[in-house]
């Protein structure tokens, strides 16, 4: 792979970020909780003092309100392909929240019995999980201004086994259907560094429609795709086809929290939604002229010359 390029980005947050090395080794998940706090709280005395550039977004698993500025997107439009609701907003939200663009999120399992194990009592139906998440992902793209597609299918539950053949070619007939209703659109999925078998579903669907971008995958909450197992996985699928780059996202991460914190069903408690800032702590030492200490990884196709 070739060496990892940083995007820098202009300063926005008010609130001193906390790092998670030295004493912070063991008090980041605290730290990052009371930073995120202060930072909700100076946007809510923007918004009561009526700036309209505030949103307020509610958690709808907890019913909390959170705030954070609305984003003004410019340039080349963006279809998102993600397989499960949170993906987007795990994964890639820091880069679009820095730099906001047209965007249009594609869902396409939006069928679901999945939550987190302590709220499988609250909700045990598919019916019950599946409006839950719906209304979890509306609040979460709320700040970006993204219109939301959902494809209705059903997500693979444990044990995991290889997708369906069949099911990919409908929904990449399905994808290639909405692509065509959005000419000119760039192409974003997952690059499936995981062994989910949503996430390799649905990141073979984009590749059939020509998507040569992609996020490093922050999905299947207990490994987070960075187990020694799935990395070789990974490489051995790709072949280091894939150039990697990065986004630093330092400017954005407190608002990131607030876009995580929408989905509670998947993430809880909300100081534990520490983990994927943590990872952008571990990607951004690999930055090579960046001010910041988080940053978000893409990868692009080596023939792609976007």
């Amino acid at each position: 792979m070739t060496k990892e390029t940083p995007v820098r980005l202009q300063p926005q947050s008010l609130v001193e970020l906390p790092v998670p090395d030295e004493h912070g080794i063991y008090t980041f998940p605290d730290d990052l909780h009371r930073a995120h706090q202060t930072h909700t709280q100076q946007l809510a005395a923007r918004h009561r003092n009526h700036d309209h550039r505030v949103l307020e977004v509610t958690a709808h698993h907890t019913r909390v309100p959170y705030y954070i500025e609305a984003r003004t997107p410019a340039g080349r439009p963006v279809l998102v392909i993600e397989p499960h609701h949170d993906d987007f907003a795990l994964s890639a939200s820091g880069t679009f929240l820095a730099r906001p663009r047209p965007l249009t999120v594609a869902t396409v399992f939006t069928r679901s019995r999945s939550v987190h194990p302590a709220l499988e009592g609250t909700y045990a139906e598919v019916d019950s999980v599946s409006e839950l998440r719906d209304r979890e992902g509306a609040a979460a793209l709320a700040p970006f201004a993204a219109r939301r597609r959902l494809l209705g299918h059903k997500d693979a539950e444990p044990p995991y086994r290889p997708y369906d053949p069949e099911l990919l070619d409908q929904v990449t007939e399905e994808l290639r259907r909405l692509a065509a209703a959005h000419p000119g659109a760039e192409l974003l999925a997952p690059a499936a560094v995981t062994r989910h078998p949503d996430h390799l579903f649905v990141h073979d669907a984009a590749v059939r429609l020509g998507c040569t971008w992609f996020w490093e995958d922050l999905a299947f909450w207990s490994t987070y795709a960075l187990a020694g197992c799935d990395q070789h996985l990974f490489r051995t699928r790709t072949d280091e086809t894939m150039r990697p780059e990065l986004v630093d996202i330092s400017d954005v991460v407190l608002d990131k929290v607030t876009v995580l914190r929408m989905h509670g069903s998947q993430m809880h408690p909300a100081r534990k939604m520490y983990r994927p800032i943590r990872h952008a702590f571990t990607t951004a030492a690999d930055l090579v002229d960046g001010p910041g200490p988080y940053a978000e990884r893409f990868y692009r196709t080596e023939e792609s010359t976007c």
